[in-house]
């Protein structure tokens, strides 16, 4: 692994996490939920926050299957296989055709481009289902690397939102058409610098 920043853009795969490898997770069984993830998953899965969202999205699942296709999955780099990080929606589109993203990066992979691949499958995704309008992500204001990572993705600040637990959010939007306008005109969404 080189931490030196490249300028060849990252790309990634997702891979499903399934209910079982979610709870593995939020348990801190790591080889469970590498076993049935079917890849390698990183120390990265089993750490305190890591473990808190996994179990939610478990719970989740358990509440509405319908939601597998949008949560949280193991984001692969092509074509090394090593996993990066994890990605996805906070679940399937609201009444308003909303969704919202979340990714975080491995600490070892970080400020390489990944976070940038993740967000722009992520749009891609959303942008290819006709139910989506809107794609919204939230980030703590004191959170520099994402804030950089949505720049360029077409992201305009909506608002902010907070609560005691979480603290205090940016909220910002990009519109579905606008993602699909950009495929369209330039094939593929273009990544921005691939720093992150």
């Amino acid at each position: 692994m080189n931490s030196a920043p490249l300028s060849t853009p990252k790309r990634v795969r997702f891979v499903e996490l399934n209910a079982k490898a979610l709870r593995a997770l939020a348990n801190g069984d790591l080889a469970s939920g590498s076993t049935e993830s079917g890849v390698a998953l990183d120390e990265h899965f089993v750490g305190d926050r890591a473990r808190w969202i996994f179990g939610y999205r478990a719970d989740q699942l358990a509440k509405d299957p319908s939601a597998a296709p949008w949560i949280t999955r193991a984001a692969v780099s092509e074509p090394d296989e090593v996993v990066v990080g994890d990605a996805g929606f906070h679940g399937p589109p609201d009444e308003t055709g909303m969704v919202e993203v979340g990714f975080t990066v491995v600490p070892g992979y970080r400020r390489q481009g990944y976070a940038r691949a993740m967000l722009a499958a992520l749009l891609v995704r959303a942008a290819a289902e006709p139910e989506v309008r809107t794609v919204r992500a939230r980030i703590s204001p004191d959170n520099t690397a994402s804030l950089a990572t949505i720049a360029g993705f077409g992201f305009t600040r909506v608002g902010e939102q907070g609560n005691e637990r979480d603290g205090r959010f940016v909220v910002f939007e990009v519109p579905a058409d606008t993602i699909r306008a950009k495929q369209l005109t330039a094939g593929p969404i273009p990544m921005p610098s691939p720093r992150d």
